[in-house]
């Protein structure tokens, strides 16, 4: 599929968001500590970046799924490739997210790490694309919301290409 890129936030756009998440993140946490679950691939940009607006105690961890390949839509399944190293039983969680599309990654996410009683468990996207969602997923801070494009760059990935854009593009198939 031939292709090109077209900027849709820019680099300036989302370090200015994300200051403004991260002084709310800390507002909210105070003095209590967060552990941030980055979902990776994708979200490994925007955690490192978010993690140093927040003000309050953080650990990090990571967890690796999976549920597009290298398609452009979700399969619909998700698999854990990597789990947890934290024990987060009566900790406070806030899973770092790239985007929610459908909803259907963080939906089983989110039952899986229930099942460990977090004291809390919260999440923050930074892109969340909420008319293509099947699963009602509580988003408790988002970057923008976005409408229904395939984006790429600061850390999305297209078949493992564009992470490294400094800004979020739209993916736009050229007419042949």
């Amino acid at each position: 599929m031939k292709h090109h890129i077209e900027e849709l936030i820019s680099e300036e756009k989302i370090a200015k968001r994300i200051e403004e998440l991260g002084k709310q993140i800390s507002e909210d946490f105070k003095d209590e500590e967060v552990i941030l679950v980055a979902l990776l691939r994708g979200s490994a940009l925007f955690l490192a970046d978010i993690s140093r607006k927040i003000t309050s105690k953080c650990r990090i961890d990571f967890m690796c799924v999976s549920s597009y390949g290298n398609e452009m839509n979700t399969s619909g399944n998700i698999n854990i490739k990597k789990d947890l190293d934290e024990d987060i039983c009566g900790k406070n969680v806030l899973i770092i997210e790239d985007i929610i599309d459908t909803g259907t990654t963080l939906y089983k996410i989110k039952e899986f790490l229930l099942q460990r009683n977090p004291k809390t468990l919260k999440i923050c996207t930074l892109l969340d694309k909420p008319s293509r969602r099947i699963h009602d997923v509580k988003v408790d801070y988002v970057g923008f919301t976005i409408p229904d494009v395939f984006i790429v760059g600061y850390g999305i990935d297209y078949a493992q290409q564009y992470r490294t854009l400094p800004y979020l593009g739209e993916v736009v198939q050229d007419k042949e």
